[in-house]
């Protein structure tokens, strides 16, 4: 299992509607999420910062390689594409947090 945080940032006004959206996040995608080996996802807001936290199985390049060619997450994120001001940088790569201390 290998620890994985990314952050992003939401538009300004789309709090509400992110948060509306999430609380009615679609059964396929919990479904793919979970079978891709994406366990323990959190999604905290501060501001229109978004700070995302998931264990993978077995690790992290596995986990969201099995979901980045599903449909249902290519809906999902086009579904997206008014409420994120950026997810990516300039060549695709989400915006990855170094883990520096980890206590269980």
């Amino acid at each position: 299992m290998e620890r994985a945080c990314f952050t992003f940032r939401i538009k300004e006004g789309a709090e509400a509607e992110y948060k509306k959206r999430h609380d009615e996040i679609w059964p396929e995608l919990v479904e793919l999420i979970q079978e891709a080996g994406v366990k323990n996802y959190s999604l905290f807001r501060r501001g229109l910062q978004i700070m995302a936290y998931c264990e993978c199985h077995p690790d992290v390049e596995t986990a969201f390689s099995n979901i980045a060619g599903a449909e249902v997450n290519a809906r999902w994120s086009e579904w997206f594409e008014e409420i994120i001001e950026q997810l990516t940088d300039e060549d695709g790569n989400l915006f990855w947090a170094e883990e520096v201390w980890h206590l269980d």
